[in-house]
């Protein structure tokens, strides 16, 4: 996604106010899946020229508020952003270099998962992830 009217028209769908910080930090999203604060900034001060830290992180919240952006926050890493919403999928990430890729639900259904005792939650979401090595980080060094 790429053109400010599909961003207009999620904005407008969500019942929210169309603003040139609200369209940039979403089309930076759905520009750079699983990218990190410090990214989304870059993109949105692209598009925009100047931008605060603080202006992206509050659009960021009410984005994800919203149900238009994901957050997720793989241990031991900063929180990532995703455009892709709804189908609960989860994520596999690269121990060494941190590439994050999606990985469609394990099995079935949302949650993909069924808890051995929901101590009588109504879930609706289970968030697994899953470690190891990308195949950059997998290739032995060149000269080897």
């Amino acid at each position: 996604m790429t053109n400010a009217p599909h961003a207009e028209r999620l904005l407008r769908d969500a019942a929210l106010r169309v603003t040139a910080p609200r369209k940039a930090v979403l089309l930076a999203v759905h520009d750079h899946p699983h990218a990190d604060t410090e990214t989304l900034l870059a993109a949105t001060r692209e598009r925009l020229g100047s931008v605060s830290h603080q202006a992206v992180y509050d659009v960021l919240r009410v984005l994800t508020d919203a149900g238009l952006v994901r957050r997720f926050q793989p241990a031991g890493s900063v929180a990532r952003y995703e455009a892709r919403v709804g189908d609960n999928h989860h994520h596999a990430v690269c121990r060494s270099c941190g590439a994050v890729s999606d990985v469609d639900c394990a099995v079935g259904e949302a949650p993909c998962l069924t808890a051995s005792d929901d101590n009588g939650f109504r879930i609706d979401q289970a968030e697994v992830v899953y470690w190891g090595l990308c195949p950059a980080c997998q290739s032995p060094p060149a000269g080897r």
